[in-house]
């Protein structure tokens, strides 16, 4: 069978891909691997299970709190909470293991099971690959070995979990939010009850849209993936800006007072200043993706901050962070990690330190984005040709190279071989638009010449 787990658990069409048996199946082996790696040594293991609103989440869990359960591990069921939320409440309460269902921003048929270790952190890749083959060797062979009597896990519902994780958020404020009157998009997701919470116990006036949640509607034409309501509403309301989370609300867009887009690169920028001003900002360095803005990179140099790049993806940038004991990184799609508080993205988190950063500065989230000029940037893919060439061929590399020396200081290239498609990425930052999207026909002709 292919591999099952991507870089953020195992996602599929619930009921189709991703099954109640396979999401049974998935948790046994999770509690395996993890006594087998010596987790469990000397204690009875505790897991904290939750999931975003999907009516499929119903049936998942109650797979992998079975699952769990049978191999003798007792369960701690949050309900419907943030994927942060599992990440702070499994590192809270010294939880051996956490689970999250959730297909996070992807549309309402899909779902997944992520696993969190100890701590609240992402499991090793290895630890990954064991559940992984070991799951695959007992779907096909032999019975598990499990416990019996007092053995079996129990399970219980952990309702605290909503005020602990809130308390959590506002407790790490530097300041409070009164008179700031915001709308929060929360998706119709699993934060449409943690947000607004949130956001009015830290004193803040709070109009919520897509926070009814009926199984069915979430990322439904809303949340930060679809700014356009929020934008609408943010001018109705004469809000002073609005915020956007995705599904299990680990990602947070803004808008400004006057309906404009404020994304993952400008909010990085505005939080980098704040830590660097409180002396949180370690190594005055942020980590960013090689498909950060650049200018973000040219913004964060003008104030004398270092920007580390990693590959895409906010797990790289989580690896980057852990690895050099950096206190902020994320991703222009919203993805925004504040290593002090949180092991994960945390939208919630994220929108409320942006807030506090407007409340204690007297300047509108405009103003403070304007740290950073976003430089225009174009994406063209280019199908069917041969992306495993992309960095060894001459003639690409000779067009890649012109590219760079006409654009100078003022612009640049990235180019990517997918890693699902049969095709490579070209993206061009220019100073003006129209010179972005001449560089990059030319660039796309180059790549189809060289590699088709």
């Amino acid at each position: 069978m292919g591999r099952l787990f991507g870089t953020d658990g195992v996602r599929g069409i619930a009921n189709a891909d991703l099954t109640a048996e396979m999401a049974l199946g998935l948790s046994v082996a999770a509690a395996h691997v993890l006594a087998e790696a010596g987790s469990f040594a000397g204690h009875r293991p505790v897991a904290v299970v939750g999931r975003d609103p999907r009516a499929s989440g119903e049936f998942l869990e109650a797979a992998v709190v079975a699952g769990l359960a049978s191999a003798g591990v007792d369960v701690l069921r949050v309900g419907v909470l943030p994927t942060p939320a599992v990440a702070y409440l499994t590192g809270a309460l010294g939880a051996d293991l956490g689970v999250m269902l959730s297909a996070s921003h992807n549309a309402m048929p899909d779902n997944g099971v992520k696993f969190l270790a100890r701590g609240g952190h992402k499991l090793d890749d290895e630890l990954e690959e064991r559940i992984e083959t070991l799951y695959d060797e007992h779907r096909t062979g032999a019975p598990w070995v499990r416990p019996t009597g007092s053995g079996v896990g129990r399970v219980r519902d952990y309702d605290e979990g909503f005020d602990q994780y809130v308390a959590h958020l506002v407790g790490v404020l530097p300041n409070r939010l009164d008179g700031l009157k915001i709308v929060l998009d929360e998706a119709n997701g699993a934060a449409s009850r943690v947000s607004p919470e949130a956001f009015s116990r830290a004193g803040a006036d709070v109009v919520t849209i897509h926070a009814r949640p009926d199984g069915l509607n979430i990322n439904d034409g809303c949340g930060s993936t679809h700014l356009e309501p929020l934008k609408a509403a943010v001018v109705e309301h004469g809000a002073h800006f609005g915020i956007a989370h995705d599904g299990d609300a680990d990602r947070c867009l803004a808008v400004d007072a006057e309906g404009n887009e404020v994304d993952g690169d400008q909010i990085l920028s505005i939080l980098a200043l704040a830590l660097r001003e409180r002396g949180e900002l370690r190594g005055d360095t942020v980590v960013g993706t090689v498909m950060s803005n650049l200018g973000f990179t040219l913004a964060m140099q003008g104030e004398g901050i270092t920007v580390v790049q990693t590959g895409v993806g906010d797990r790289y940038v989580l690896e980057a962070m852990k690895e050099h004991g950096y206190a902020l990184g994320g991703e222009q799609s919203g993805h925004v990690i504040v290593l002090d508080h949180a092991t994960t993205g945390d939208g919630t988190l994220t929108g409320l330190l942006l807030a506090a950063r407007v409340v204690a500065t007297g300047r509108s989230l405009a103003e403070l984005a304007g740290v950073m000029r976003r430089l225009p940037q174009v994406l063209v893919n280019v199908p069917d040709v041969d992306k495993s060439r992309v960095h060894t061929s001459a003639e690409l590399s000779a067009a890649v190279a012109e590219a760079e020396l006409e654009l100078g200081d003022t612009g640049r290239v990235l180019l990517r071989p997918s890693g699902t498609e049969p095709l490579v990425r070209v993206m061009v930052e220019a100073a003006d638009i129209d010179h972005a999207r001449t560089v990059a026909g030319r660039l796309a002709d180059a790549v189809k010449s060289a590699l088709g």
